[in-house]
């Protein structure tokens, strides 16, 4: 449909309704619905989270589950977890199986991807967004868009903007400079919008410039739609919106709550009493409800021919297992201890409470209800069969979370923390006998055992919604047990499960192999088995730093985080491995860091312009398996102007590409590279600039292991 008769049919359909079937469209009518206008055959439009998944089903107008068998599906990896394959294939089937699954449970919407700037280590949502870098994001979040609508389904992307921290996150505002914004805040939404065409925007939940997000007219009308050209719905998040009359003045469409008071949200009966008052004008409504229209045409809702979409196929699960299996990140592997040799492996010691507990039914408005989930445990188990004994043991004391709840924790998500989490540091006395018992199990256990797998790491006690961590430490005496089994049995595998970086300095130089996931799916324990057998060949690389400890991030030695009413981003441009690489701090693990059970070799760098557009340059060179399995390699391309007339990170990255290599095969890869790659904002010119200047382009397997570079003057 072109946009001119797209046009005539909404206006068409605007004319005909009431004012009051307008304010049923523009707010939500149950906990993820909004109301529809049944004369004129105009539906709701059904709204599920998340990015992990279809969540369950619940009451119209009660945080209670259902609870038919119905609603089980794919438990897709976490945003982070794409973000660590770097494959933008990956990143497009994972859209496809999650918009497939939305249109399969009815829905129109789902609320996802998380793309915000993983700013600290500390927050609690970090594994539902992507990374540090907006150009990883811009590149991820784009296919994974695509795949979602092509079922014809909205994605919504959130939360806009700059949501950078859990505590407080109702009331505290983020204060950041326009360059921050404009370099690192914005560009994925940026591109979420004008190359994957997303039909749906979230609002976030702080302030920024002294408004709130979700009714920002900054944000929502001068930035969003008219800056960046965005016409679809505008959602906020849920509880976002606070005043009647700035709501509607902004770019908001759609305002969500998790109360059941429906007709009293600020969209609802006081707004429709303000227009009727004279206060507000009719037209900032039909704005909205055009929105909301076209977009119903985009998905085919009021003009037949839409997708039925479908879920729990073997279609979704198998490319699950493949996306799970390249986030997968080999962070040590000292005397090739890995993979292991299942042939020679009689008996096999696996502990840790993360070896056997499933992460799909936690998180906040993450968890969901899978069809099924393999642990570790049941991974290594499964694949290795009857002639390995496998021995587990629980090694730490970690709480469970109580399922029997009625209740879900968002019926009092507006107030400040979550309740399923608050008990997570609890520590008595009977606690720590518990873990020294479990401890001391594990440790007998591994010094009669040739071979040990450990998993460690976080759960979604501490990586959930509403609650930030209070440091980068193991919980539950975890680092005690790495200690003490590494002590005994120094061939000890370290796993370590967590959607954001944790401190390791207490025994990473003592381990000889350390791997690293995110929560990778209903297929993750297959995954990881894949990895440590030598099944797959780990090809995953870090999409954040992993610094040493929290105060070394610039969010907590420069900026301010977890402050109640500003946090204050004074770091500004130098966020991540921006900060960590030109200030010489040494992190625990670099950004974009990944090994391989093969090796690779970069050759023939060669950087051009383009003859067309002499502002592009392609970037050209040759990698080389050199080792004897075959495997993936991250070629990233980093930028620099030494000469910037301003202050600038030492590099950035600014492309990349994942080349998949035989052993001993070569191949050519090339990059271009856009103007805005050697571009900044400037702020006294309010735009991107690029200066007349001789820019430096480096290319390499991560930050800090850079094997070509090259100088071109532009």
């Amino acid at each position: 449909m072109n946009k001119d008769s797209l046009k005539d049919r909404v206006e068409d359909i605007l004319s005909q309704l009431t004012l009051e079937e307008k304010i049923g469209m523009i707010h939500g009518n149950g906990l993820f619905r909004t109301e529809g206008v049944k004369r004129l055959n105009i539906p709701p439009i059904k709204m599920s989270d998340g990015p992990m998944g279809v969540r369950a089903e619940f009451k119209n107008d009660e945080w209670m589950n259902i609870g038919n068998s119905d609603d089980y599906v794919t438990y897709l990896p976490s945003n982070m977890a794409i973000a660590s394959t770097w494959n933008r294939e990956k990143a497009k089937e994972s859209g496809e199986v999650l918009g497939e699954e939305a249109r399969g449970r009815g829905k129109d919407m789902i609320l996802a991807p998380g793309i915000n700037i993983v700013r600290s280590p500390l927050c609690g949502r970090n594994f539902e967004y992507m990374s540090e870098d907006p150009c990883l994001i811009s590149e991820m979040c784009v296919p994974l868009i695509e795949g979602i609508q092509e079922s014809d389904v909205s994605a919504c992307v959130k939360h806009f903007a700059v949501n950078t921290q859990e505590t407080m996150r109702l009331e505290v505002e983020s204060i950041v400079d326009d360059q921050a914004l404009n370099e690192i805040y914005y560009p994925g939404f940026k591109a979420a919008v004008q190359k994957a065409h997303t039909h749906g925007v979230m609002g976030a939940y702080n302030l920024l410039k002294g408004e709130n997000c979700c009714q920002s007219k900054y944000l929502l009308s001068d930035v969003l739609r008219d800056q960046w050209g965005f016409d679809g719905i505008a959602v906020s998040d849920w509880g976002g919106v606070h005043d009647t009359k700035k709501v509607a003045e902004s770019g908001l469409d759609i305002e969500m709550s998790v109360t059941y008071n429906f007709d009293e949200y600020f969209m609802a009966q006081p707004l429709l009493e303000a227009v009727k008052k004279g206060e507000i004008k009719e037209e900032v409504i039909d704005e909205k409800v055009r929105h909301i229209l076209a977009t119903m045409y985009r998905l085919h809702m009021l003009d037949g021919g839409r997708k039925s979409g479908c879920y729990n196929t073997p279609e979704h699960r198998a490319k699950v297992l493949e996306t799970a299996s390249e986030a997968v990140v080999l962070l040590k592997n000292e005397e090739e201890i890995l993979p292991l040799n299942s042939e020679k492996l009689d008996e096999l010691l696996v502990i840790g409470d993360n070896a056997e507990r499933i992460h799909s039914n936690g998180g906040g408005s993450a968890e969901i209800k899978a069809l099924y989930e393999i642990s570790p445990l049941m991974g290594l188990k499964s694949q290795l069969g009857g002639n390995t004994e496998v021995v587990y043991t629980r090694g730490y004391n970690a709480l469970k979370k109580d399922m029997n709840k009625e209740l879900n924790w968002q019926e009092t998500s507006l107030e400040e923390g979550n309740a399923d989490a608050k008990d997570r540091d609890k520590n008595d006395e009977s606690v720590k006998v518990e873990s020294k018992r479990l401890r001391e199990e594990a440790v007998e256990l591994a010094k009669k055992m040739k071979q040990v797998v450990l998993f460690i790491g976080l759960n979604h006690d501490y990586d959930v919604e509403g609650l930030d961590k209070k440091d980068m430490k193991l919980p539950y005496e975890q680092d005690e047990l790495v200690k003490s089994v590494l002590a005994v049995n120094k061939n000890t595998i370290i796993v370590v499960m967590a959607g954001a970086p944790v401190e390791m300095g207490e025994w990473i130089d003592q381990a000889k192999a350390v791997v690293w996931s995110s929560y990778i799916g209903m297929e993750g324990g297959n995954a990881i088995t894949n990895v440590l057998l030598g099944k797959v060949n780990p090809s995953g690389k870090l999409p954040v730093t992993f610094p040493k400890t929290y105060l070394d991030c610039p969010a907590h030695c420069v900026g301010d985080f977890g402050g109640e009413k500003v946090a204050d981003h004074k770091e500004g441009i130098f966020v991540g491995y921006r900060y960590y690489d030109t200030f010489n701090v040494e992190p625990q693990f670099c950004f974009g860091y990944g090994l391989s059970y093969t090796t690779f070799a970069y050759e023939n760098l060669e950087l051009k312009k383009k003859k067309d557009v002499p502002t592009k340059v392609l970037v050209s060179f040759d990698i080389r398996n050199t080792g004897d399995r075959a495997g993936a390699e991250v070629a990233q391309i980093y930028v620099a102007n030494p000469q910037c007339t301003q202050k600038r990170p030492k590099k950035e990255l600014k492309g990349f590409e994942k080349v998949y290599l035989e052993p001993g095969q070569a191949k050519r890869v090339v990059i271009e590279l856009e103007e805005n790659a050697f571009s900044y904002y400037s702020m006294s010119e309010s735009k991107f600039v690029t200066e007349e200047s001789e820019f430096q382009i480096m290319v390499g397997s991560s930050s800090r292991d850079i094997q070509l570079e090259g100088m071109l003057q532009l």
